[in-house]
């Protein structure tokens, strides 16, 4: 897990806050690194979903990305104690193309959106810069 300090945006703004869940080194960076570019601060990251409850309970941030396919605790069931223990939270799905049962599932728990893997970077961009605005109460 990595944590980072506050972040502020050029403005002096707050920068909007990010919490990864993957299980895959290579994807929590490729998301983070694209996250950094957008201006969002990357809070915490976990390798399961156990461990990603827990820093959400610690850092309470404006979104997750999530991904379904995890050891211990799968996405679809650290998507369904998330939305129980916070009805607010923001959750970004991130699945293998051939998980499309797991995604209906997932939208009828609560999740915002989503992203395939591999993403294109412009699609993970324009999602974070999308939830930015809705982080900022834009």
């Amino acid at each position: 897990m990595k944590e980072t300090t506050m972040d502020t945006n050029s403005a002096g703004a707050r920068a909007p806050r990010l919490l990864i869940i993957d299980d895959a080194k290579i994807m929590r960076m490729r998301i983070a690194g694209i996250a950094r570019e957008a201006g969002w601060e990357i809070v915490a990251e976990a390798t399961n979903g156990r461990e990603g409850l827990a820093r959400y309970g610690e850092h309470r941030p404006d979104l997750v990305t999530l991904d379904i396919v995890m050891p211990e605790l799968d996405g679809v069931e650290t998507l369904r104690e998330l939305r129980a223990t916070d009805p607010a939270a923001r959750v970004v799905m991130v699945s293998a193309v051939d998980q499309r049962a797991k995604l209906r599932e997932c939208f009828a728990l609560g999740a915002i959106d989503f992203v395939v893997k591999p993403f294109d970077k412009e699609r993970l961009l324009a999602l974070f810069e999308k939830y930015a605005a809705v982080a900022r109460g834009c």
